[in-house]
């Protein structure tokens, strides 16, 4: 499930000020990086399966392994993990709402937080 039109997809950001906040909302970037992109997790549990809001990024100035890079962020992602297949983001997917209004309310609160130092 993408989140479209959130506006966080506009945004470019410093990639440390960027970890912290993602950090702030339950966001990790993990080992999920490579020198040009950077991925954020956060992991839901629920009777229903296991669900990961993911909002992405990628360079368009420096290098993520440095820290010194300027991420230009995308469009947030919904998925549900099927063992041992993996995630599966696709609309045709059955998303509890609960888990669909917590994701945009993380998306909403990230992306206010980023426009204060946003590029």
């Amino acid at each position: 499930m993408k989140f479209e039109n959130m506006g966080i997809e506009k945004l470019k950001a410093d990639l440390t000020r960027l970890d912290e906040v993602m950090e702030k909302y339950g966001l990790v970037r993990a080992g999920q990086w490579d020198y040009e992109r950077v991925t954020y997790d956060r992991k839901f549990e629920m009777r229903e399966g296991i669900y990961y809001l993911r909002i992405q990024g990628y360079a368009i100035d420096g290098d993520v392994d440095t820290f010194k890079a300027t991420i230009q962020l995308m469009t947030p992602l919904l998925g549900k993990h099927y063992y041992p297949h993996g995630v599966e983001y696709g609309a045709d997917e059955n998303y509890p709402a609960s888990i669909v209004n917590q994701s945009k309310k993380i998306i909403e609160e990230v992306k206010s937080e980023i426009e204060a130092f946003a590029k």
